[in-house]
Formats: structure tokens, sequence, C-alpha cells
């Protein structure tokens, strides 16, 4: 059984550090950590009255959002591809 290689690295989001491991590299945990910021600090600029677990809440909410919205985007194209090929 091969053991997939963890990357440690810490990274700062909304002022705060984190440790962060997983199996992806360390430049895509250091993306992933400057999108989860930026989006903090775009609802923050928005709701600046916002304690940080409500923050945190719907920076979450909007990233699954987003993720729901292109996930439909995809499926829609692989439906359409299918219906392309099968004609």
């Amino acid at each position: 059984m091969t053991e997939q290689r963890k990357t440690k690295i810490t990274v700062d989001i909304y002022g705060q550090p984190y440790s962060i491991v997983g199996t992806e590299s360390s430049s895509h945990i250091r993306l992933v950590a400057s999108i989860v910021d930026d989006k903090m600090r775009e609802i923050s600029s928005k709701n600046p009255t916002l304690d940080i677990t409500k923050l945190a809440v719907l920076t979450a909410v909007n990233a699954v959002h987003e993720y729901i919205k292109l996930k439909e985007d995809y499926d829609r194209l692989l439906q359409q591809m299918k219906r392309e090929k099968d004609e």
C-alpha cells in the first residue's frame, strides 16, 4: 500500500496563522488559503459588524454556493456533450 506524501504549511487567513496538512502542493494550499482570505475580507468589507464566527460561516456558505453553481454548469456541459455525441 502506497502512502501519499503530505505537505504541511502555515498560511495566514484573515490575520490568523493556520497549519494545514494535505497531499496537495504547497502552492495549491497557498492558493486555497488566499482565496478564502480574499472572500473573508470581501464579506467583511460589506458587513463590518460580523464577528469572526459568522464571517467564517458566511464565507463557507458562499464557497459552497459557488461550488454548486460550477458543478451544475459542469454537469450541464457534460450532458450537452453527450447529446452532441449521440446525434
